[in-house]
C-alpha cells in the first residue's frame, strides 16, 4: 500500500527532476501554486491530506512523465543525484537536528519555498530539543542584534513552525514580500491585516496588510 509520505515524496522528486519547486510544478500543471506546498499536506487538526488522482494526472501530462517514472520516485533510492532519503532542500532529513539560519540571511531570497518552509543552500543545522517528527517542517532562526531585547538576546535560537495556525498573543516570525524578517507578538488579525506588538519596547508596533506578507511561522521554542 502506498503511504502518504511516499506520494508526496514522489511529487517532490518529480519536481526536482524537472528543475522545479513544488509550487512551480503545480503552476505548470495548471493547478493552484500552493497545491503542493508542505503546509497543505496536513490539515489544521493534523489529518493527512492526499493529492487527488486528477492533480497527479495533470502533473504527469504537464511534465511528460509516465506513471512508471512517478512510481519509481517512491523508491528509497530514487532521488535524482542525491542520497537515499535526503529531502529536496540542501540539508539532511530531520532526525534529531533541524535547519538553522540567521535572521539577517532569512530576508534574502532562495532560503524558503512559497509555503515558508526551508529550501535551497546555505543552511546550518542545530539540535532540536524534542522529536522533530512531532512537528514536521520546523526549523531554527538565530537572533542577530538587540532589536528583540529584552525577551530574546543576540545568539538566541528560535524554533519556528511554518504553516501552523496562529492565534492572538502567539509569538511569531513574519517575513514580508520585501524581505524584512521580524519576530513579534500577534495582537489581532483581520481578513485583510494583522497587528503586531514589538518584543522590544523601544520599537513601535506594526500593522501590516496580509497582501504584503510572504509567510508567518509560529515560535514554538527558544534557547535562552
Amino acid at each position: 500500500m502506498l503511504s502518504h509520505d511516499q506520494i508526496w515524496e514522489a511529487i517532490d522528486r518529480l519536481a526536482e527532476r524537472r528543475e522545479l519547486t513544488p509550487s512551480g510544478l503545480a503552476r505548470r500543471a495548471g493547478l493552484d501554486p500552493t497545491s503542493f506546498n508542505k503546509s497543505k499536506r496536513l490539515s489544521a487538526d493534523g489529518r493527512l491530506r492526499w493529492p487527488s488522482t486528477e492533480s497527479i494526472a495533470k502533473v504527469l501530462d504537464a511534465t511528460g512523465a509516465s506513471m512508471e517514472e512517478f512510481l519509481a520516485f517512491m523508491r528509497p533510492d530514487a532521488g535524482p543525484g542525491q542520497p537515499a532519503g535526503q529531502s529536496d532542500g540542501a540539508f539532511p532529513p530531520q532526525g534529531s537536528s533541524i535547519p538553522l539560519l540567521g535572521f539577517a540571511q532569512a530576508g534574502a531570497g532562495g532560503f524558503f519555498d512559497d509555503g515558508g518552509f526551508p529550501a535551497g543552500q546555505g543552511w546550518d543545522v542545530v539540535e532540536f530539543p524534542a522529536a522533530p517528527a512531532q512537528k514536521a517542517g520546523v526549523y531554527a532562526l538565530e537572533v542577530q542584534g538587540e532589536s528583540m531585547m529584552p525577551l530574546y538576546r543576540d545568539g538566541d535560537v528560535l524554533i519556528v513552525e511554518p504553516g501552523a495556525q496562529v492565534r492572538r498573543n502567539d509569538r511569531i516570525v513574519v517575513r514580508t514580500n520585501e524581505g524584512e524578517v521580524m519576530a513579534k507578538v500577534l495582537l489581532r488579525q483581520s481578513p485583510r491585516s494583522i497587528e503586531l506588538m514589538s518584543l522590544n519596547p523601544e520599537h513601535p508596533n506594526r500593522t501590516l496588510e496580509l497582501s504584503d506578507i510572504d509567510w508567518i511561522a509560529r515560535i514554538i521554542w527558544a534557547s535562552q
